[in-house]
């Protein structure tokens, strides 16, 4: 995955961008697992994501339902065994 981003919220810790590898859109939020700090991706559709990128305040709720893994359907690389809590 390469992801390319083109929008980053410091304050409600989420980014929008476009994985240059797939041409998939997402959703990222920060996560840690007492190793290492990384992101997971919830794939969004494009229309979600020029809306999102058009109101950046409207994906918060979407970003707060990935926190509480109810998309989890929706991430683009899968997690291990040792899955990540949200920072």
């Amino acid at each position: 995955m390469n992801a390319q981003y083109e929008y980053i919220s410091q304050d409600n810790r989420y980014g929008l961008g476009v994985d240059t590898d797939s041409g998939k859109h997402f959703l990222a939020i920060p996560v840690t697992n007492g190793v290492a700090d990384y992101n997971e991706y919830y794939e969004i559709t494009r229309e979600v994501f020029d809306r999102y990128l058009a109101n950046p305040d409207a994906a918060l709720a979407f970003a707060e339902e990935c926190r509480l893994r109810e998309h989890d359907e929706l991430l683009i690389l899968k997690p291990g065994w040792n899955r990540g809590i949200p920072i």
